[in-house]
């Protein structure tokens, strides 16, 4: 069976991060820990569709699988699978988007499901308690009747008792006739894909596959959270490498991987699951939890970092991070401390959007600097190449390339002017000390 693995989205709504396949976590961009799911769930044949603004970097991480340039990427999953269909002759064809990550076994299931005679294929779905914005399914008689793409949550299908959600992860034995109905939908939306399944519904018995396994989905920056926890989770040992050293006083507690030429100093903790990459520093007295850290990181002296995932390049000085991503190239001073928890202890909301976390600190873009002395309030994010000047207390958004300080108790938003350190020049200046 093909499997067609969908990474061609703008990733618009990850904000601040940059391209979210790409995005390095637990030692490994989401894209590669897709490729290995499907793997793993027994998908041996698997085509990427890309986009202009990742497919040179997707070519580079795989460079044995085929991937393809989805033109159009305003029709959504209707230009991808138009993209990729023609090139599959024969069926069955399994399409997966790179936005669910989910157990592999999930994909035995499917293939199960999607077995035998006059079966046209098979939809993953989730039954859910509150309101998510996707697809929702409904079964009639043992086959999928209907799918309406983002109803609200005050619309009847979703205010049934537990909604069946439509994961993406669908088996269609017959991908000519796929084919053909995504190219009979007219219309410039990017609800093709789900149009096109209804017209298959009518014509074919397709079967919904309930699922409770794992399954999160990858829209937003803080999505990666929770996601951090199941990945780390998969850590089965401690690997540490020949050439890192640990000194004796430092203390390593559960499953914890390090990477070649880190240092871990005299009384730093690190408690597993933990994955620590290449040529980092873990100062004196610092203290890493549940936390992935990318390669060329400092973690500096009484440092915590608990929760969080630094994509590489990240420095820490007396910092607190919790519950936190952090993306390339940015510093923080000494001091710095993020609040990730509501004094009502209930869940919190980012740009107004609701998150599902009751813990979750902030989200940074690459290429930012931090003074000493930075507060921000939970649910934050701060865009690229943005400095914060000393003695700020963040509890709002802060756009792409802004300078932010404080006047007479007043947080001020500007234009940053002033170029950003490229992690080479940090990486010389370190290595001069």
């Amino acid at each position: 069976m093909k499997t067609i693995l969908l990474l061609a989205g703008r990733s618009r709504r990850f904000w601040p991060l940059a391209e979210k396949s790409l995005f390095p976590i637990c030692g490994s961009t989401l894209a590669e820990h897709q490729v290995d799911t499907l793997r793993k769930g027994g998908c041996a044949d698997i085509t990427l569709v890309a986009g202009a603004h990742n497919k040179k970097e997707l070519k580079k991480l795989f460079p044995d699988l085929p991937v393809m340039e989805q033109k159009n990427l305003d029709m959504g999953m209707q230009g991808a699978c138009m993209s990729a269909l023609p090139k599959i002759k024969n069926g069955p064809v399994m399409i997966v988007s790179g936005n669910d990550v989910i157990e592999p076994d999930a994909f035995h299931m499917l293939r199960k499901e999607a077995s035998g005679s006059k079966i046209g294929g098979a939809i993953l779905a989730r039954r859910v308690k509150d309101y998510f914005p996707g697809g929702y399914l409904a079964v009639k008689n043992g086959r999928i009747a209907t799918i309406v793409e983002k109803p609200g949550p005050k619309n009847p299908f979703t205010r049934r008792a537990n909604p069946l959600v439509n994961i993406v992860a669908h088996i269609h034995n017959d991908p000519a006739a796929l084919l053909s109905a995504l190219e009979k939908v007219k219309n410039h939306r990017d609800d093709g894909y789900e149009m096109a399944l209804q017209t298959l519904f009518r014509e074919r018995k397709y079967r919904a596959v309930p699922y409770d396994g794992f399954w999160q989905p990858v829209k937003f920056p803080w999505q990666l959270v929770p996601l951090l926890g199941h990945f780390l989770s998969g850590i089965g040992k401690s690997v540490i490498h020949r050439t890192a050293k640990i000194h004796p006083s430092a203390v390593i507690e559960g499953n914890v991987m390090i990477g070649a030429g880190t240092r871990v100093l005299p009384h730093a903790t690190i408690i597993g699951p933990c994955l620590v990459g290449e040529r980092c520093t873990i100062g004196n007295n610092a203290l890493v939890r549940s936390s992935s850290i990318g390669d060329d990181c400092v973690i500096g002296y009484n440092t915590e970092i608990k929760g969080t995932a630094l994509a590489g390049s990240v420095w820490t000085h007396m910092t607190y991070l919790g519950d936190s991503i952090i993306g390339k190239n940015v510093s923080f001073g000494g001091g710095c401390i993020t609040g990730n928890l509501r004094l009502d202890e209930q869940e919190i909301a980012s740009s107004s959007e609701r998150t599902g976390l009751m813990k979750f600190g902030i989200i940074v873009g690459n290429d930012c600097r931090f003074g000493i002395q930075v507060g921000t309030n939970p649910g934050v994010k701060v865009g690229c190449g943005s400095f914060i000047a000393t003695g700020a207390m963040l509890g709002e958004d802060i756009p792409d390339g802004s300078f932010v300080d404080v006047k007479e108790g007043t947080l001020r938003i500007r234009s940053n002017s002033a170029d950003v350190p490229s992690t080479e020049t940090r990486c010389r200046s370190w290595q001069n000390l």
